[in-house]
């Protein structure tokens, strides 16, 4: 495993992160019904081979955003038996929540004990949008954070972020944090804080983590179009290989967080991340991603990353496997999962209340998108 310098906490991180926002499940559908045995294995598996940056947050594997999911507790569990003292843990205040100093204090503590630990090495405020950003402020987030690492219940303050790059700046100028996380693959080189923002971060001395790196596995599963793309180039990597060595490939990135639910995700994610070094990538395989690029941004249609923030559905309908199928159809031609759905989970259950657009990071008009997929798969 290579390791990188965590920005100004002169901490040394592992260039793979375990994330676990998609650890694996008993079945499907319910988020909360985590292979506690499985996971375990994973995460455990990880870092005996070097990982040794973990990252969950409140609401990860629940089923409402106002209330603590099974990941939190389930990362605990991980790390008994000596592994909490191997790895930096992360996770993150449920900014959306937060209305009161005292909030900040009463999320903190909880997740101190969902956690069963005493200190949190790495502690971000989460989701940082346009909407949550005033109530932070108004709640007095800095004093909290500031406490928060005098009396050793967290030893570095962050932030996670989802919205416009100027905020991002905003954001990075406000609070002397120390770290940030973003998301960046070589799809989103532009979308959020993008590039620009990850080179002003950078030189602000904070330490980066990227999410999404794999645009929720799109990027692993690549179509036959891109394949070739892959496949002409001179040294032959597999489509993940690309995406991560890609971000790995700027010095400004510190750790990259995959959530990994198989031992074949972990191994192949724990080799890329023991070979690939800073600016390594030649002129002719940037050339390559870029020919990559433009073919993916041709295909997508909907700009979905399964992250779940819009979940659940009052009237049950699975949004990010609606969109999933809609995007397979048009990148793989074919898309077989739709007709499994149950009646509830299909696009045409929606009653346009609009509750998911607050919550999703990519700004998506879900309502407006969902009448296609429907279109698409019930209509024509």
């Amino acid at each position: 495993m290579l390791y990188r310098k965590f920005g100004k906490t002169n901490e040394m991180v592992s260039t793979l992160g375990f994330g676990c926002m998609r650890l694996p499940l008993l079945g499907e559908g319910d988020p909360t019904n985590i292979d506690e045995e499985k996971a375990i294995n994973l995460i455990r598996y990880a870092i005996d081979h070097g990982v040794n940056y973990v990252d969950t947050a409140y609401p990860y594997h629940g089923i409402d955003m106002k209330k603590g999911g099974k990941s939190e507790p389930l990362v605990g569990k991980a790390l008994k038996n000596g592994y909490r003292e191997k790895v930096k843990l992360a996770t993150k205040l449920p900014s959306w929540l937060i209305k009161t100093r005292e909030d900040m204090d009463h999320y903190l503590n909880d997740q101190l004990q969902r956690l069963d630990t005493n200190t949190i090495d790495f502690y971000l405020v989460h989701g940082i949008d346009s909407t949550t950003w005033p109530q932070l402020k108004e709640a007095g987030f800095p004093e909290f954070l500031d406490q928060a690492i005098k009396d050793g219940r967290i030893r570095y303050a962050g932030f996670s972020f989802h919205d416009k790059l100027d905020l991002f700046k905003e954001i990075v100028d406000y609070y002397d944090w120390s770290f940030c996380q973003i998301q960046y693959n070589y799809l989103d080189e532009e979308f959020q804080a993008g590039t620009e923002g990850l080179k002003y971060a950078a030189k602000k001395g904070l330490g980066i983590t990227i999410m999404e790196p794999l645009r929720g596995g799109k990027l692993a599963n690549v179509p036959d179009d891109v394949k070739a793309v892959f496949n002409q180039a001179e040294i032959k990597k597999a489509p993940a290989e690309w995406g991560i060595g890609w971000i790995l490939n700027h010095p400004e990135v510190s750790v990259v967080l995959s959530g990994m639910n198989e031992m074949e995700q972990v191994s192949e994610n724990i080799k890329i991340a023991s070979i690939t070094e800073a600016n390594a990538f030649t002129e002719k395989e940037l050339d390559v991603i870029e020919k990559a690029k433009n073919i993916f941004m041709e295909k997508i249609k909907v700009n979905c990353t399964s992250c779940g923030y819009c979940m659940p559905c009052p009237e049950g309908v699975q949004i990010p496997r609606n969109f999933s199928a809609y995007n397979d159809y048009y990148m793989f031609g074919k898309s077989d999962n739709y007709r499994r759905f149950g009646p509830k989970q299909k696009a045409s259950n929606c009653i346009e209340c609009g509750k998911c657009e607050e919550h999703c990071p990519q700004g998506i008009k879900i309502p407006q998108e969902l009448k296609k997929v429907k279109e698409l798969f019930e209509v024509s």
